[in-house]
């Protein structure tokens, strides 16, 4: 099984389920590790957490795990020391872990107690090399569905011809795809249901405005007027798009944007 891979060592794959993708506000519901070793036996372990906070419907949605599901399992503090234990000799692996799970991991492992070192193991995140393998460039999408070169790439004029002939090939090849514009470009929204904005600086929880990158990542954007306007401010005053200085700018005059369904954040 193994003669395509040649591991020095065990290799972790690993996998996380949380309540959020913030680490310093988030915590585990789930982690699930293959523990594969260099002689080809394997041993996969699952275990669910409480995480301690209420899981935000949001995030059930996502992996189907509620408060119920999880009131009577351990803490994350009562399994850390032997998961950590259990990892020590480990080479990592998993699917988008360098953006996700390992951030997420080492932080709860911190408010452990426990200082979760991945700068001496080798780190194998399948998200990345699915992205040096098909690169998303224009280039590539045009040989991809139209199997052709595309010549004078970055000339507007080629650029423009050649997305048409990539969207018309995508249709083709994917007939599963909507074929009518509103929605289709519900199917291109890659945003989400709980952005509050295009770029995802801000995000809905429940039917509130968080701020969705930074320091103050997971605090209300009417939490942030009223304790830290200067931060509102800032984003005013950089390099952020229209639509998000709108926000900022509108909340220290005391405005904040209303979720127009109420029932999006139990759908999410």
């Amino acid at each position: 099984m193994l003669q395509n891979l040649k591991l020095e060592r065990p290799l972790a794959v690993f996998d996380i389920e949380s309540t959020g993708v913030m680490p310093n506000r988030d915590r585990i519901v789930e982690i699930a590790v293959l523990k594969i070793h260099p002689d080809g036996t394997m041993r996969n372990t699952v275990r669910r957490l409480n995480p301690e906070m209420p899981i935000p419907p949001s995030a059930t949605a996502i992996h189907g795990i509620t408060d119920a599901d999880v009131a009577n399992c351990p803490t994350f503090l009562l399994i850390a020391e032997k998961l950590y234990q259990y990892l020590a000799d480990c080479d990592l692996a998993g699917y988008n872990i360098t953006g996700f799970d390992i951030p997420m991991l080492e932080a709860e492992f911190r408010r452990a107690g426990f200082e979760f070192k991945t700068s001496e193991r080798k780190i194998i995140d399948a998200y990345n090399i699915f992205c040096k393998l098909y690169p998303r460039t224009l280039t590539a999408a045009y040989q991809f569905f139209c199997g052709k070169e595309l010549e004078g790439a970055h000339g507007a004029a080629a650029d423009t011809s050649a997305t048409w002939e990539v969207l018309l090939g995508q249709l083709e090849r994917h007939p599963e795809l909507p074929h009518d514009i509103s929605a289709l470009a519900t199917f291109c929204d890659l945003a989400g249901p709980d952005a509050v904005d295009r770029t995802r600086r801000f995000k809905w929880r429940d039917n509130e405005v968080i701020v969705n990158f930074g320091k103050n990542a997971g605090r209300t954007l009417r939490e942030l007027a009223a304790e830290d306007p200067g931060f509102l401010r800032w984003i005013t005053r950089s390099d952020f798009t229209d639509e998000v200085k709108a926000i900022a700018a509108d909340a220290l005059l005391g405005k904040f944007p209303e979720r127009k369904n109420s029932d999006a954040a139990g759908q999410e």
